[in-house]
């Protein structure tokens, strides 16, 4: 096990030296981050939230915190896409067979398999925990119909964290599992490439499964337990992904504003902007903003860590209060930096572009505000 200094300090050089130098490219060309993404694998943090019985690196929400934070701070898509890949590497963890150690996690921890999850469709919106696609029983384990959006790391990915509800007509109503699917199954199809206004390299494609056959052993625990998977694995992970993501964009836009307040004179007076005492005002109050949320993000992920019982309403909080935060601290980020920052090409327009997405990534930003009202009263968090 890499311990947690060892993590930052290589995740760091990958930041610094491969996606960094990668990431105008990434944006401009919508490409999916593959050096950064391999590299990342390559170098052992594939199985960085794997327990280390399985031959992962046993870390927690916290450091896959940092992790995407860093990374995030130099390309937001590479940062995504080792995030979800993360979230799917746990949700196989969680309850693994030995079949599933062997074939899935063996190879996670490698370096050489890639996952992801695949939840949400067009039907339900940003409600993905009620997926469509339908898991029939056959003779030769399940059959799997629909189609799923927002797929993370698209076709580049090994296999994929799928949702369904059980289609025959005598199963219990809303039996929601999840199954692995292995990229290249037959009667997969993969829709047009990801074209977004922002997190242009996150291959977030559009996947129809046509009559897709797996084997039961696929089944991650038992059916109908998609439910337990959603709050106990797949939120915890997935919201510290976004939220470690998104803090990486909030320190970003901080340097940057920081870097042109020294450098940048005004040749009327003699004076930088740093001299400026409103802006050094306002660079105080961007600082805070950055920090308190900051510190947020990361007591969630730690009270999750240590098992508090109130976890998943602070991690729930610090999802919310980062997409608020990062696109205000970024939209005041170009005002400070004024027209140069508005132009196509400049590291904030692209921080503006990924930032915007904070609030449309499930659970969006009402959903889990409207989540944390139920929890706190004691309601429950599905009720309609």
């Amino acid at each position: 096990m890499l311990s947690t200094n060892a993590v930052a300090d290589l995740t760091k050089n990958i930041a610094r030296e491969i996606a960094a130098p990668n990431a105008d490219q990434t944006d401009q060309n919508a490409a999916w981050p593959e050096a950064s993404i391999r590299t990342l694998l390559g170098e052992g943090l594939g199985g960085l939230v794997v327990p280390e019985r399985f031959g992962g690196q046993g870390h927690g929400t916290k450091m896959l915190t940092e992790v995407c934070e860093i990374l995030g701070s130099e390309c937001a898509s590479t940062a995504i896409c080792f995030g979800m890949h993360s979230v799917g590497a746990s949700v196989i963890a969680a309850n693994p067979t030995d079949s599933q150690q062997e074939q899935y996690l063996s190879p996670i921890v490698s370096g050489k398999h890639i996952t992801t999850l695949s939840l949400s469709e067009a039907g339900t919106g940003a409600h993905f925990y009620l997926p469509q696609t339908q898991l029939e029983v056959i003779d030769q384990g399940y059959s799997i119909n629909g189609t799923k959006t927002f797929v993370t790391n698209g076709e580049n990915a090994d296999s994929f964290v799928v949702s369904a509800v059980a289609s025959e007509p005598d199963a219990p109503m809303g039996q929601f599992s999840c199954v692995v699917v292995p990229n290249h199954s037959s009667g997969m199809e993969w829709g047009p490439p990801w074209q977004g206004m922002g997190m242009r390299g996150n291959s977030s494609r559009s996947l129809s499964l046509n009559n897709v056959v797996v084997p039961r052993h696929n089944l991650l625990g038992k059916e109908g337990d998609q439910i337990w998977y959603i709050f106990n694995v797949v939120c915890p992970y997935f919201l510290v992904a976004i939220a470690g993501t998104y803090l990486g964009i909030m320190n970003a836009a901080l340097e940057e504003v920081k870097a042109h307040l020294v450098k940048r004179h005004h040749t009327h007076v003699g004076l930088t902007l740093a001299q400026a005492p409103v802006l050094q005002h306002r660079l105080g109050e961007m600082w805070g903003k950055v920090e308190k949320t900051r510190r947020l993000v990361y007591h969630a992920a730690d009270s999750f860590d240590q098992g508090d019982s109130d976890a998943l309403i602070a991690l729930m909080s610090a999802k919310a209060e980062v997409a608020d935060a990062v696109v205000d601290i970024v939209n005041d980020a170009m005002t400070m930096v004024g027209g140069i920052s508005y132009r196509d090409g400049s590291r904030l327009h692209r921080n503006l572009r990924d930032a915007r997405a904070s609030h449309l990534m499930s659970p969006t930003t009402d959903i889990l505000r409207v989540w944390i009202g139920r929890a706190l009263l004691g309601q429950p968090l599905l009720a309609d």
